[in-house]
């Protein structure tokens, strides 16, 4: 026997739309809800990208994160790694500026620490050097130091040898360094991600994360005579102070590979680090990186 609507109870048929109204709406605040958990894809003007959550090295980004690129100053991440990494390393030993250095930087035209021949600088002086004002002075004086060999040509090429194994090592298979500081003979290249992996490796050490956090420092040093003097040096990263919770690490620059930085920052206990490779300018790397950990933060 057919029923209508006459020999269905009234309360029935209201409870019932009410239900259904209900269950509309509540599937729409999980619609919402799952649409507003998973962001927006940033679009960035760096060619590369890459970026991880530090602590599960799960990828949170991804773009050209394996095109091997140019990597400027970046590079002097793994000089860091390479030197931080040495068995009984002494860094209040000292080491006296060459001549060699400063020759160095006047035929690059490279960027400097400012060193000054005859000056006695600890190697954690050259860190900082080396990390905040990029100086590619500060970067031969630590290559000069840690390599082995009899002239400071084999001590150079020694040091740079280090700096490719420890990549092989980390099992980079797109990274290959020729030089200690970015300036590249042709063969110094990596990726968004590898350069990620190298930072969040480097990260690791408690002197690394010091230096890459310092927005400036300034250091007293021992001059030629037997005086001292004061080197100012500021951050090249302008994420720190600008990005909140920003704690580093590197920026590069340079004719081929334009303008690059790996950065991390840390929210609530929770680190994502990250590169840009091949931006367009300065500003916007930073620009890159910033829309690179916001999204981060949301993944």
């Amino acid at each position: 026997m057919k029923l209508g609507l006459k020999g269905i109870n009234r309360a029935t048929v209201a409870a019932t739309v009410v239900f259904t109204a209900g269950a509309v709406l509540t599937g729409s605040a999980f619609a919402s809800t799952a649409q507003a958990a998973t962001p927006p894809t940033p679009t960035i003007a760096a060619k590369g990208g890459f970026v991880m959550d530090n602590g599960t090295a799960r990828a949170l980004y991804s773009k050209s994160a394996d095109i091997r690129r140019s990597t400027g100053s970046t590079t002097k991440i793994m000089t860091a790694k390479v030197v931080l990494s040495q068995k009984n390393l002494n860094l209040d030993s000292t080491v006296t500026v060459q001549k060699a250095y400063s020759d160095y930087i006047v035929a690059k035209t490279a960027s400097s620490a400012r060193l000054i021949v005859g000056d006695k600088v600890t190697v954690r002086q050259l860190l900082y050097g080396l990390m905040l004002p990029s100086g590619c002075d500060a970067a031969y004086a630590l290559a000069d130091k840690f390599g082995t060999g009899t002239t400071r040509a084999a001590r150079v090429k020694s040091f740079i040898g280090k700096m490719n194994a420890d990549a092989k090592a980390l099992g980079l298979k797109n990274t290959h360094f020729d030089s200690f500081d970015g300036i590249s003979s042709g063969s110094n290249y990596s990726t968004p991600r590898d350069l990620t992996t190298i930072a969040s490796g480097a990260m690791k050490n408690s002197t690394f994360r010091a230096i890459v956090k310092t927005k400036s420092t300034k250091q007293k040093v021992t001059t030629k005579s037997g005086g001292y003097r004061y080197m100012s040096w500021s951050n090249t990263n302008t994420l720190l102070g600008s990005y909140t919770g920003a704690i580093g690490v590197k920026t590069g620059s340079g004719p081929t590979a334009k303008y690059c930085l790996v950065f991390a920052a840390t929210r609530n206990g929770r680190t994502v680090i990250g590169t840009v490779l091949t931006s367009t300018s300065s500003t916007t790397r930073t620009a890159d990186a910033t829309k690179l950990l916001d999204y981060g933060f949301k993944k």
